[in-house]
């Protein structure tokens, strides 16, 4: 294998600089630290008038200004926390419904280029031990995903590396959908592969759409120019900031309609990054016609050889965290919002009532850990440490306890209520209507294929309930929807409508 300072000079020359220039404003990106940094400095705590003003805006779906959220940042008095916690579960409800959708992260290799100062698969980590899944392999983890535990989303994960280029990718997802292995009562496939890779050039990302893209997620880690360049030495290709920045404006440009952006938190303020995702989600909307589909706030966790990042300054206690997820379910209403394994169970507990959508389970992260026995953590094969290592059945059943039904739908994506269609439906809070009964379908399918005894009377019990509001809330036509229910519960799979 070549010396990775040639193959980092490789991927740098991917960096086509005319396809990120050309969306600059005067040269400048559309991340301004010192503007950040005055609107929250000169922001003072708001009255009560002022946040429930704000709250208004939330509550009909409007993304918040930049003032609006430095106003946010700085509400200290517990009865408008309140309020805003109130709300933030309001604009769940009115937007996504009773629902939790559920995922399985797939890391298919942790070559990397890059080194970066906070991750595990940093190319001068010498003690890592690497490895890049082949296609049999992929073949079957993707049936234990799909066939043993039950999930029908995964997000496939690829470090930036020739070896898990353009190619493997695309052959890679068309591997995990080529998948169908039976189950207790059906069969179990994956229906939908979100990707999490490196920025690509257009031409690449066209290709990535063609592949059957799901949503295409990166992350910009930190937003703040110095600290960017702090972390990310020159020389690599995710050294270069605005190439990252205008991964999405690429993305979207090449055709791709979903999105998700996100920052690690703890790499700098967290008050800053917020404002920055926010500012992110505006240019989108104001440059592209939409904003992200997902925004995703991990934090910074335990990896191999980065003990300086973990011990930053900068690192998020769990109340400022939450604080964190409030904060965005406010500014960005309609967006789906990602909570990942890398937290412990009580805190993903708490951050379901902030407005979460989404979250993995039974998570395995070293390379090629879901074929292998136990559910132990190496940190010489994994990017960084998990926080809950639960299985999806435990998770179902502790939602199913607090009364959430776990959706496994698919079916917008697949029918074209994809890009701005979604987003006019998110906003409208009609797609969380329609989407109920697509959940409760695919609830049913799943406790039938793979709930052991205890979560399948949990989940009966929430399943109960879901249907009694679908039956008031559409009486003549519930019965149409109970044929497709009886359908399922019949062992016929994958219905939606």
């Amino acid at each position: 294998m070549m010396p990775s300072a040639i193959l980092s000079n490789q991927l740098q020359q991917r960096i086509k600089k005319d396809q990120m220039d050309r969306y600059l404003m005067n040269g400048r990106d559309f991340i301004d630290d010192g503007a950040i940094w005055k609107k929250i400095h000169e922001a003072a705590e708001p009255s009560a008038a002022r946040v429930r003003e704000i709250l208004r805006k939330s509550s009909e779906i409007q993304t918040l200004s930049s003032d609006d959220l430095a106003a946010l940042i700085k509400v200290q008095d517990p009865e408008m926390l309140r309020e805003m916690r109130e709300t933030a579960l309001r604009i769940k409800k009115k937007v996504y419904d009773n629902r939790i959708v559920t995922f399985a992260p797939l890391y298919m290799g942790n070559y990397c280029v890059n080194h970066c100062a906070y991750c595990g698969f940093k190319r001068e980590n010498i003690e890592a031990k690497r490895r890049v899944l082949s296609q049999e392999e992929i073949r079957g983890e993707t049936e234990i995903l799909a066939g043993k535990i039950g999930h029908k989303r995964v997000i496939a994960v690829y470090g930036e590396h020739p070896l898990t280029g353009i190619d493997y990718i695309l052959e890679s997802m068309k591997t995990i959908y080529g998948v169908k292995t039976p189950t207790r009562r059906g069969y179990g496939n994956i229906r939908r592969v979100n990707v999490n890779a490196a920025p690509m050039p257009i031409e690449e990302f066209v290709r990535l759409r063609d592949g059957g893209l799901g949503t295409y997620q990166v992350f910009q880690e930190t937003y703040h120019h110095e600290t960017y360049a702090k972390l990310h030495p020159k020389g690599t290709p995710k050294s270069d900031y605005r190439w990252r920045l205008y991964a999405m404006h690429r993305a979207m440009e090449a055709g791709i309609e979903d999105v998700g952006i996100g920052a690690l938190f703890g790499l700098y303020d967290w008050r800053f990054e917020v404002m920055a995702l926010l500012d992110h989600a505006v240019h989108l909307e104001a440059a592209m016609g939409i904003g992200p589909h997902t925004v995703s706030f991990p934090r910074v966790e335990p990896a191999l050889n980065s003990e300086d990042v973990v011990h930053s300054p900068y690192k998020v206690s769990d109340e400022d965290f939450k604080r964190i997820i409030l904060l965005i379910r406010l500014a960005i209403p309609y967006t789906g919002m990602i909570l990942t394994a890398r937290e412990t169970a009580p805190l993903r507990r708490d951050a379901i009532g902030l407005g979460i959508t989404q979250t993995d389970a039974s998570s395995r992260i070293g390379i090629g850990g879901y074929g292998e026995e136990g559910n132990g953590q190496e940190s010489e094969r994994q990017q960084f440490m998990l926080g809950d290592t639960r299985s999806l059945d435990e998770l179902v059943r502790d939602f199913a306890e607090r009364g959430h039904i776990v959706s496994f739908c698919t079916a917008g994506y697949r029918c074209g209520r994809t890009g701005k269609c979604i987003m006019d439906l998110l906003r409208s809070g009609q797609e969380g209507k329609f989407c109920k009964l697509n959940a409760v379908l695919t609830f049913q399918e799943w406790l039938d294929d793979f709930a052991t005894p205890a979560t399948r009377e949990a989940g009966l019990r929430v399943l109960e309930k879901e249907l009694r509001e679908i039956r008031e809330r559409n009486p003549r036509g519930f019965p149409v929807f109970f044929q497709g229910l009886e359908r399922v519960r019949k062992g016929e799979r994958d219905l939606f409508l």
